[in-house]
């Protein structure tokens, strides 16, 4: 399951602070936060929360709010751009957001409310680009994308993919996402247990290459990218 060749992705662990103009630093907190950093040191926190977070202040907020675990509503006040990806009135968030050397958009997805229906709009899938790479947080999605959400997610580099197999999008149907979006990059997050993460690589592990991290922070480049998609298992902090 574990690949035993050369990693191609360098850990941070063994580079410097600073970040070349094409590289990203990606580190896992926990849950489905990922401390995201720019060479311009402009820092995103995906699915912020009051549990599981960044022990710095980030520019960028990114939320849902499927439970609590994914967002706040006293985030804090340091943060410059606190995106939610749902508004209140049931309408698409639609954020596209640039501060410095990143841009932030959102694309929306349906999610399932605590009644068993469907809140239309009520997820966000962020598209960060950050360097030269485009990473996409799924955040808490709970179908398969349509066309026209494949289309509007665009190419990405790096996916952040929720594999419980249950509170999110079954086993199955999150595979046929992941082929859809075609990343040579694709890094597990909001698993329970070992049992859940292991659970969804061994539904991967025919098709696609698996490395374990041993620390839970990773730079990224165009040039590290692996020439056939692997998942990077990260070790939350």
């Amino acid at each position: 399951m574990v690949s035993r060749t050369s990693p191609r992705i360098v850990p941070a662990a063994f580079l410097p602070a600073a970040l070349a103009p094409d590289q990203a630093r990606v580190t896992y907190i926990g849950h489905s936060t990922f401390l995201i950093e720019s060479p311009r040191q402009v820092r995103v926190a995906t699915d912020y929360n009051d549990y599981v977070k960044p022990t710095v202040v980030p520019d960028i907020a990114t939320m849902n709010r499927a439970h609590s675990t994914h967002y706040t509503l006293s985030p804090d006040p340091g943060i410059r751009h606190v995106l939610h990806g749902w508004r209140d009135d049931g309408k698409p968030a639609g954020h596209d957001v640039s501060y410095q050397d990143v841009h932030v958009r959102s694309i929306a997805t349906n999610i399932r409310d605590w009644a068993g229906g469907t809140a239309r709009h009520g997820n966000s899938i962020f598209v960060i680009e950050v360097g030269t790479l485009c990473i996409a947080h799924l955040g808490h999605l709970h179908h398969t994308l349509t066309p026209q959400q494949v289309s509007e997610i665009g190419r990405v580099d790096v996916v952040l993919v929720p594999v419980d197999g249950s509170y999110t999008l079954d086993l199955d149907g999150m595979v046929e996402v992941l082929q859809a979006l075609k990343a040579p990059l694709m890094i597990p997050m909001h698993y329970f247990s070992r049992y859940t993460l292991d659970r969804f690589l061994e539904r991967v592990k025919a098709d696609y290459e698996i490395e374990l991290a041993e620390t839970p922070t990773v730079v990224l480049s165009k040039t590290t990218l692996p020439a056939k998609p692997k998942f990077l298992v990260l070790p939350g902090r």
